[in-house]
Formats: structure tokens, sequence, C-alpha cells
């Protein structure tokens, strides 16, 4: 008689994300770099995607409003709705601080027919108003399909609002000394990949920017984050944003000039056969959704906890 293997604790939960996303990353890298010659929008075509843009953000909107208004009802899924105000408003000024203070020094613009040609202050410049709706959709999506993965679809392996794990513990702010190693190492790569290898005047500023946003509260939080994310919510979320935005960057944004990339801030590793793609790009989503499940369940723990704010973070 077949033997029933026990739950997966949530460090293999955690590795064996890592491992799918390797599992579909490799073979894909590889097939990818046999591309010599990328695929071309025809210059002589003036206004090529008229609003393009702005019409796209529906990418993010149309499941923002399916889920919040219609598959979270439905099916009577209860959602936290002050962990879900906390995260976005500890998340999306991330992405704001993106667009204010290094739009110009990562990104171009160079298809303003593609926009509502309404500027929204930054350094260096405005930027189109879609950047920072872009930016506030999709966190707002990402955590939106999270929650209901976690709360439905793959709810029988959620851990409860009232479980031990969510509720008892001495404090949320632990030390990953592993996070800040790991940031290390792809910083110390980016930086070694652009002089040793690239040898043109510049610094992967958008890359590092990436890993510190994601691996500076995996540092401070994930000890805590581990035990309670819903990693099948997790890896399924990633999976999805993943093919929103490649497809959005790939087939539809760099090429039609919706926007660019500063070639002096990124790492000079781009992918030929998706328009010269840098592959900063690949990473962000997988970066955002990581940050959002760490901040989102750290947050509901607090709640669950109804401790204070300090006794919570500090002990």
């Amino acid at each position: 008689m077949a033997r029933l293997k026990g739950p997966i604790s949530p460090l293999s939960s955690f590795r064996l994300v890592i491992a799918i996303l390797g599992m579909i990353a490799l073979p894909a890298a590889l097939t990818l770099h046999t591309v010599r010659v990328s695929a071309v929008v025809d210059a002589s075509v003036a206004d090529p995607s008229p609003y393009g843009y702005t019409v796209s953000l529906l990418l993010f909107i149309v499941p923002i409003l399916v889920i919040g208004l219609w598959l979270v009802p439905r099916e009577g899924v209860a959602i936290s709705k002050k962990s879900f105000l906390w995260t976005v408003g500890i998340l999306f000024p991330l992405g704001a601080l993106l667009d204010f203070f290094f739009a110009h020094s990562f990104f171009t613009f160079p298809n303003r027919a593609a926009t509502l040609g309404v500027i929204f202050p930054a350094l260096g410049g405005g930027v189109p108003v879609e950047e920072y709706v872009f930016y506030f959709t999709g966190f707002v999506a990402i955590l939106l399909i999270y929650i209901w993965l976690d709360e439905y679809w793959l709810a029988a392996y959620s851990v409860p609002i009232d479980a031990a794990e969510r509720t008892d513990f001495a404090r949320l702010l632990r030390f990953h000394p592993q996070s800040l190693f790991w940031a290390l190492v792809l910083i110390g790569a980016a930086i070694l990949y652009r002089s040793m290898v690239v040898r043109t005047p510049g610094f992967p500023g958008y890359f590092i920017f990436l890993v510190l946003g994601a691996m500076l509260p995996s540092a401070a939080l994930l000890p805590s984050a581990l035990p309670v994310i819903n990693w099948r919510a997790f890896s399924l979320t990633v999976l999805v944003v993943l093919l929103i935005s490649l497809l959005w960057e790939a087939t539809l944004g760099v090429p039609y000039g919706w926007w660019g990339f500063q070639d002096a801030q990124m790492i000079g590793l781009r992918i030929t056969a998706w328009s010269d793609l840098p592959i900063e790009e690949v990473f962000i989503w997988i970066a955002v959704s990581y940050a959002t499940a760490i901040v989102y369940e750290i947050v509901r723990r607090w709640k669950s906890s109804g401790k204070r704010a300090r006794h919570a973070f500090l002990g």
C-alpha cells in the first residue's frame, strides 16, 4: 500500500518555485540565444500604434476588475482590506519613486503618439501619465491574482488567518543573510559583466535598483514570511505575470517605441529575438511579485496578531 507523504516544508516549497522557474528559463534562454536577427517594425509608417500604450493598460486593469468585482465576490473570498491597502500603499511608492527619480536615467519614451499626451512630473522632464498608472495597476493586479489563488483556487495550501503560524511570533523583522548575500552576488556579477564583457561606458543602475527592491525586503522579512506564503499560489502568479509582461514588452512596448531603455544604465545583455529587450525586463516582474508576496504576508501576520506595529515588528 502506498504511503502518503507529509506536507512539504516552506523552505522546500520556496526551492521548488526556483526550480520551476529555472526549468522554464534554461531552455528558453538557450533557444533565444540562437537568434541573431531581431524583428523590426517598419520605421516608414507614421504613428504605427495610436494610443497603444494607453489601451494596453487594460492588460492589468481587466484582471483587476474581473478578480476584484466578479471572482472574489462570487466565490465569497474574504480579502483583508487593511492588509491589501497597506501592501499597495507600501509598494506603489517604489514604482512612483522609479518613475520620478530615474525615468529619464533608465528609460526613453520615443513614441508619444502611443499615449494620451498627458505628462506627469519627473526629474529631468515629465513622463507620460501611463507610466504611473502602469506601476499602480501592476502592483494591484499582482496582489489580487496572488490573493485569489491563495484564498480560492489553491486554498488547500493556504495558511488560515487565525493559524498559529500567523499569530505566534516574537517579532517580524528578522535578518536573512542569504538574501543579502545573493543581492551582493547579483550586483557584483552585473557590474563585472558590464565592465568586462560589454566594455563601453556605463553602469547597471537599473538592475541594481531591481535587486535592491526585491532583496532588501527579503533580507529583512523573509524568515517571517516564509512559513505563511502560499508558494503554489506565488509560482502561478509569477508565471501569469511573466506571460503578460513579456507579451507586453517583447511584442508591443519595445518594438513600437512606447518605451525604450538607456543603454548606459543597463547590464548590456539583450534578447535579440525580442527586439533587443534588456535582460532586466525579464527579472522586473519576478522581483515585483516576490516583494509583493513578502510584504502582503508580513502585513497579514501583523494585522492578524492584533499587535501594535512597533511590538509586531521589533518585539
